[in-house]
């Protein structure tokens, strides 16, 4: 009569570990028998193979989550373009009135309201992000696919919310002067760079927030502090004139991510913003910054695959 094998009780002061490596005897039983470790880690090139089988998922999965957004608001997908206007007339009003940050800085509103809408969509990015995983548990538990899935979709859904806004923001450069140029078109490179920083950044946070889903409350301060930095409400190079500051510091207020995609943005639809008001190499930094951000996020979030939605 074959012996049948069974995995080794746990001790009574100790659980058993949902992460160890089982008996060898049962390896090779399962080995033998064509059979895989469950929710097993599938290779980095299977991995990608498996995320562009569920590309129309992922798309359905982020028009889905952009509509439900809004579904009880009274005013419903029209919040998507209220949101960042209403921020832009605060920051005006507090900035460029009271603090007067509008000083050196010419055509101020088209400058503040393409930063808010640019860093807008890095904000929610990032938020969506860190809650990618943690707030989906009931998905992840309950059905198979490739987790990455979660934080692309959310990333997408933030760039086609951008995108409506975006229509929003070419009526306000109009009426405030800004012509239609051929510089225009560096829009779309400019926001597929942003979109790639974006997606990795939110991989990184969402393997983050899975582990620590506290980390939902700090990240607004972080995002918020992050603002401040990025020259957002004004000009970083109006600011720093007359500052004997650290080189590190300058390089690191230029080289600022956040920071290089605005200027990318207003460089290709403002008129006054010259290129001479662009850090060195600013096509570099934004290249640089999405392909780091995008390897580093895609792997990182990749290696712990097998652990999201256990524990």
């Amino acid at each position: 009569m074959p012996q049948t094998l069974a995995p080794p009780a746990p001790t009574p002061d100790r659980a058993p570990d949902r992460g160890a490596s089982p008996d060898p005897e049962l390896r090779a039983l399962a080995e033998r028998h064509g059979l895989t470790v469950s929710g097993a880690r599938p290779s980095l090139p299977e991995y990608t193979r498996q995320l562009w089988h569920r590309r129309h998922f992922i798309t359905s999965f982020a028009s889905a989550k952009l509509t439900a957004m809004y579904t009880t608001a009274k005013l419903g997908q029209l919040w998507q373009v209220l949101t960042p206007l209403l921020n832009a007339a605060v920051y005006y009003l507090i900035f460029g009135v009271l603090i007067g940050t509008k000083r050196g800085v010419h055509d101020f509103v088209p400058f503040l309201v393409t930063g808010v809408f640019v860093f807008t969509f890095l904000q929610n990015s990032v938020m969506a992000g860190t809650r990618a995983i943690s707030g989906n548990l009931g998905l992840v538990r309950a059905l198979h696919f490739p987790r990455a899935c979660l934080p692309i979709s959310f990333c997408l859904a933030q760039l086609q919310q951008l995108l409506y806004s975006m229509g929003v923001l070419v009526v306000i450069l109009l009426c405030f002067g800004q012509v239609p140029t051929w510089s225009w078109l560096l829009v779309v490179p400019a926001l597929m760079l942003q979109f790639v920083f974006n997606t990795g950044l939110a991989m990184v946070m969402a393997r983050l927030g899975a582990k620590t889903p506290d980390l939902a409350q700090l990240m607004p301060f972080i995002m918020r502090t992050w603002m401040y930095a990025s020259g957002v409400m004004f000009s970083i190079s109006v600011i720093l004139q007359g500052k004997h500051l650290p080189q590190f510091v300058v390089m690191l207020l230029n080289g600022n991510p956040a920071a290089v995609y605005i200027d990318l943005m207003r460089f290709a639809l403002i008129d006054s913003f010259k290129a001479n008001q662009l850090p060195p190499h600013v096509w570099a930094f934004a290249a640089g910054w999405a392909l780091l951000a995008g390897v580093v996020g895609f792997v990182y979030f990749w290696k712990a695959e097998e652990r999201y939605g256990r524990g």
